[in-house]
């Protein structure tokens, strides 16, 4: 699908999706731990993502071509450190911080390429990085930056370190470059649900987690509903579809609807942010959009297939 309406109509979608997911999980997280609930969420979701590889490539779709312990690595870091990460640390964080944090992701990604490969970061990210750090500041504290020091908790450093196990699993991606996206999704989500639901025995069995009731299951079906089909499936072939319509960059764009969306919900729901915290929502929305229209300016610094994908394109 190649053209740029339905390009812009996808990652319009994707993003509301995205956005909603925040506010969706977090209540969801109120009768089931994040353990439990992405273990369900992704053994739904990595089935899907399966099968819908295997009819569209076959089965030479599902061979790993030797390559297993690497995507199960891969998978590891973006299924189950990323999910694990940020929604426990969303049990223990606001919606619309969480969500804007890991609006940092394309930033997050020059760093880590900075620490990988030594190259530098363009010099405007050493300003709108500062900037959209302040602007979650004013969000997290609540528009109070003296109380910044208590306001950030350890759910809000959680969520940023799921954010940074996505990132690499992203960049990881370029380590396959004969796979499709879908192939690459597919394989390393069913690999990295292993690890999930390796990781969720364990804390049950030792009693960190108790096994959810049957009734507290049921009480978040529409939720568990939502993020596995909408956030997990739909909202991921939607978003790669917009890459190839599009183009990654113009894509990436779009992620900076994901902290407006979950703001808009949480303000319908009932919240009334403070004036600040409005400031420092659109300083950060503002810095990450500067930063992707500044990059398109001249070609991205090498090695660019890696830097140039889109961030949320196969864990969200």
């Amino acid at each position: 699908m190649k053209s740029p309406t339905a390009g812009v109509a996808l990652a319009t979608s994707t993003a509301l999706i995205w956005g909603v997911m925040f506010v969706v999980g977090k209540s969801a997280l109120d009768k089931v731990d994040a353990f439990h609930l992405t273990t369900i969420r992704y053994a739904v979701a990595s089935g899907v993502l399966l099968l819908l590889l295997a009819v569209v490539e076959g089965r030479r779709g599902l061979r790993l071509d030797g390559r297993g312990l690497r995507l199960w690595a891969l998978g590891s870091l973006g299924f189950a450190g990323f999910n694990l990460l940020a929604f426990t640390g969303l049990q223990h964080a606001r919606a619309e911080s969480a969500a804007l944090i890991v609006a940092f992701a394309p930033m997050v990604t020059a760093i880590v390429l900075w620490v990988r490969t030594g190259v530098r970061p363009r010099t405007f990210v050493f300003v709108t990085f500062p900037a959209a750090l302040l602007g979650v500041a004013l969000v997290i504290s609540q528009g109070d930056l003296s109380s910044i020091a208590g306001a950030v908790g350890w759910g809000e450093v959680l969520v940023l370190a799921g954010v940074v196990s996505f990132v690499v699993y992203t960049i990881g991606a370029s380590e396959f470059p004969t796979f499709s996206p879908l192939r690459y999704t597919a394989l390393t989500a069913g690999l990295g649900w292993l690890t999930v639901a390796s990781v969720t025995t364990l804390v049950t069995v030792s009693g960190i987690e108790p096994l959810p009731s049957g009734s507290d299951l049921l009480d978040v079906t529409p939720q568990i509903a939502y993020i596995t089909f909408l956030g997990a499936v739909v909202a991921v072939l939607a978003w790669n579809a917009a890459v190839g319509s599009i183009g990654p960059q113009n894509t990436a764009l779009f992620g900076n609807l994901l902290p407006i969306t979950t703001f808009g919900v949480e303000i319908a729901r009932g919240y009334r942010p403070s004036a600040l915290e409005y400031v420092g929502a659109a300083i950060t929305v503002g810095a990450l959009a500067l930063t992707n229209l500044l990059s398109r300016r001249r070609p991205a610094a090498k090695p660019a297939p890696v830097e140039e994908r889109a961030p949320l394109a196969e864990a969200a």
